[in-house]
């Protein structure tokens, strides 16, 4: 995707909180972006946010105040899928519900060129479920987004069985061109790389929770201060090269893996919280309970967080978008 006199023109469907970061970005890199949702209200909701994002691309993110002063001229909204040929690029990211997905992917198909990259935005649905009933499943990936999108380098891209060697290319451009640090999962294993390593920490540390051996403010204050120390910096394989490397580490897991929790059930705790409907700081109701103020500090806590750590990357690890 080389720059054009015309910015390309890229459609995103689906305006929730995370894929309007995802429409923030790309405006911020100065595209042309088709934004499709169904619900009226959403498209008012978006566009308030909009402005406050490329408002923080320019602040934090350090973006051509130019692009972002004229993002308004580049956007348009939709509830239906008319505008849609033409597009050079396609992101859904709509609920984790298959047959919602599905019915996105039958609209685009219809309407886009057989060569133009449909993107998932799933943090679990297999790629290659996703492409079985897909008329040209080559041109199908999965991108898996991190909020808040418009800020984190993060960005998963997922081989589908069927995903060609030409979709991965175009994909990685894309993401680079956006200022993502695009990581390749080259096989479509549930959960990909992050969520897989993450439900595994998470079912630990709910594993501890039931135990008794330590509290939910205990436990969250553990790992605020030692994976939260390290983990923008490294991942965890070379945490281990950094901290006494693989000799060691080989020694000391040995007494602990036998006793880690390899349950295939969900834990007993985030069952009882789901089955009450707990959603965390949209309702304020999860592990800890919110008022609508402290909700929306532990917002802007860690988005004004994930701007700091983006500014860091930057610094240590400098991208190159044509790489």
């Amino acid at each position: 995707m080389s720059d054009q006199t015309d910015p390309p023109r890229v459609v995103v469907v689906g305006l929730g909180l995370l894929g309007r970061g995802i429409v923030a970005r790309f405006l911020g890199h100065g595209f042309q972006v088709l934004a499709i949702d169904r619900s009226e209200a959403r498209h008012r909701e978006a566009r308030k946010q909009l402005a406050q994002m490329m408002g923080e691309l320019v602040e934090l993110g350090g973006l051509d105040s130019s692009i972002c002063a004229g993002w308004e001229t580049r956007y348009s909204a939709a509830t239906g899928f008319e505008g849609v040929a033409g597009c050079s690029f396609a992101v859904e990211s709509v609920t984790e519900q298959v047959e919602e997905k599905e019915a996105v992917y039958d609209a685009l198909e219809s309407r886009l060129a057989p060569a133009t990259v449909i993107a998932t935005n799933t943090s679990a649905i297999p790629i290659s479920q996703l492409q079985q009933r897909r008329k040209f499943p080559a041109r199908f990936i999965g991108m898996h987004w991190a909020e808040p999108a418009h800020a984190t380098r993060f960005m998963e891209l997922i081989r589908g069985e069927k995903t060609s060697d030409e979709t991965l290319h175009l994909a990685v451009a894309l993401a680079r061109r956006l200022g993502k640090e695009p990581s390749i999962c080259e096989k479509d294993i549930p959960g990909f790389i992050v969520n897989r390593i993450g439900y595994a920490m998470y079912r630990e540390a709910l594993s501890i929770l039931e135990s008794g051996a330590a509290d939910t403010a205990t436990i969250d204050c553990a790992m605020r201060n030692t994976v939260g120390l390290w983990a923008s910096v490294c991942g965890p394989l070379r945490w281990i090269d950094l901290t006494g490397g693989p000799e060691l580490y080989a020694r000391a897991m040995q007494h602990v893996l036998p006793d880690l929790n390899t349950s295939p059930k969900l834990p007993a705790r985030l069952q009882q919280l789901a089955a009450d409907g707990a959603q965390g700081i949209t309702n304020g109701r999860g592990f800890y309970t919110y008022t609508p103020e402290e909700a929306h500090r532990w917002e802007e806590l860690y988005r004004k967080h994930a701007w700091r750590v983006a500014k860091m990357q930057d610094e240590y690890f400098p991208l190159n978008p044509h790489d």
